[in-house]
């Protein structure tokens, strides 16, 4: 058996840092949710965190480790679908640093605006995250500044407190269901729950346009895709993160692949059964839980909502029975 990417000894240390800047967030069984997915079902709520996503987690311990091993350090440079610029901003700024941050273009409005009050200069480039993620590498080389990669292990660090705060409040689960972008949300679970010593399964989820962490899992190299084309912004990736893949090509159970229709059910399911927001990455776990009513009936199941920021147009055509177009 492999060593387990963290000693508990480090995930305690990571979960001390991040909550002295925010509190736990909490985890509830839904009783019309469990009635829906037919099994006990756990709602980890991300979505209630100060950017209403659980990359802030990573912005703190990242930052933290960044002050630490480069005192001299000017600025950041990153690229993001919204949600991790909200982190690597919040505490960029919080720390005095500046925050660059790259954006496709097209990219969430409402995120857009969140990044900016956080205190990022915003800069759209390209067609897609990919596109905006090499020319914010080409940008922190010229400009000498810090370059946060969309997966980095004291990222990861930050993100496993979830987990670890998941695992200990919630009963024994059988499986936890976790949506994948670039790889540090579910890398953090298999983290926790192996510094734990859990046989929980972890599920990871992608959408059926964006399959590249599917692929190349079942390949066992990394396989990009010409175009990662959902609404659920926080999974349209075309290519893998290696270190990512290598750990949840191992770590995983399965991964399963949801329809953007699916995950636009989702999230009317949490808004009628919890009056949750969430968005679409942030309603993946659960739309594939209710794709596996079958296999997970009569278990204890734990679904991530990873975020909740969702633009209000979206929204509005979701909760009126559509499905946005990406």
């Amino acid at each position: 058996m492999a060593e387990p990417y963290f000693t508990r000894e480090e995930l305690e240390a990571a979960a001390a840092l991040v909550h002295r800047q925010m509190s736990p967030t909490p985890q509830y069984a839904w009783p019309l949710l469990s009635r829906r997915a037919g099994c006990e079902v756990w709602v980890k709520h991300e979505n209630h965190g100060p950017t209403g996503a659980f990359k802030v987690r990573g912005g703190i311990t990242y930052i933290d480790w960044l002050r630490r091993t480069d005192p001299g350090c000017r600025g950041i440079v990153t690229a993001t679908r919204g949600n991790h610029g909200q982190s690597q901003a919040r505490a960029a700024r919080a720390a005095g640093l500046r925050a660059v941050i790259y954006v496709p273009h097209g990219n969430s409005v409402e995120k857009n605006a969140a990044m900016r009050a956080f205190g990022a200069e915003l800069v759209e480039f390209g067609r897609d995250f990919d596109e905006a993620r090499e020319e914010a590498y080409r940008v922190a080389a010229a400009e000498g500044l810090h370059i946060v990669p969309p997966f980095h292990r004291e990222l990861v660090r930050g993100v496993a407190t979830y987990a670890l705060e998941f695992f200990r409040a919630a009963p024994p689960l059988d499986a936890v269901y976790v949506p994948i972008g670039c790889g540090s949300g579910i890398c953090g679970v298999i983290a926790a729950r192996d510094a734990l010593g859990l046989a929980t399964e972890v599920v990871g989820v992608v959408a059926e346009g964006a399959p590249t962490a599917l692929l190349s899992a079942a390949a066992g190299h990394p396989v990009a895709t010409p175009v990662a084309r959902t609404f659920a912004d926080g999974m349209a990736v075309r290519v893998p993160v290696p270190e990512a893949l290598e750990i949840y090509a191992r770590g995983a159970a399965r991964i399963v692949a949801v329809s953007d229709a699916g995950i636009a059910e989702a999230i009317r399911a949490y808004y009628t059964d919890t009056h949750n927001l969430a968005e679409g990455a942030g309603a993946a776990a659960l739309a594939a839980l209710l794709q596996e009513r079958a296999r997970m009936a009569g278990r204890r199941a734990g679904v991530i909502l990873s975020g909740a920021n969702i633009d209000a147009a979206w929204f509005r055509t979701i909760v009126e029975g559509g499905v946005p177009s990406p």
